[in-house]
């Protein structure tokens, strides 16, 4: 497959997926009291989602290269980038790499959250 089919079907997966994140934010709105429900639960699914789909993909010939990328790559991407990392993580385990796995899920979270509160005090100093 050419790069332009390739890209097409991560944009069109990762369109939907973004849209049924937004679906999902609606849904739960009258539930909402203070607390993310929507993105916990758009995390938890994308999570499910990513790892049924990424197993299918690498240990069956159910779902093709074209159907992982979009579903994978373009959806679940676009419907939350939390079931990637998930994933990215369950890799690195079931390879044995322990070391690493520990690292990435560490170094996120707090990266993360430094960048974040980084990126709010930078915007603070600028406004």
């Amino acid at each position: 497959m050419k790069h332009a089919g390739a890209i097409a079907l991560v944009g069109v997966g990762g369109f939907l997926g973004s849209v049924a994140r937004y679906v999902v934010a609606l849904l739960l709105a009258p539930v909402a009291t203070g607390f993310p429900f929507s993105t916990l639960t758009v995390n938890i699914l994308g999570s499910f989602l990513i790892g049924f789909l990424g197993e299918l993909a690498i240990s069956t010939t159910l779902v093709s290269p074209e159907a992982r990328l979009f579903l994978v790559t373009g959806f679940c991407g676009g419907f939350t980038t939390f079931s990637a990392y998930m994933f990215e993580n369950t890799a690195l385990l079931k390879d044995g790499q322990l070391f690493y796995a520990s690292i990435y899920l560490a170094g996120s979270i707090a990266g993360g959250f430094i960048a974040l509160y980084t990126g709010t005090l930078l915007a603070k100093l600028w406004t």
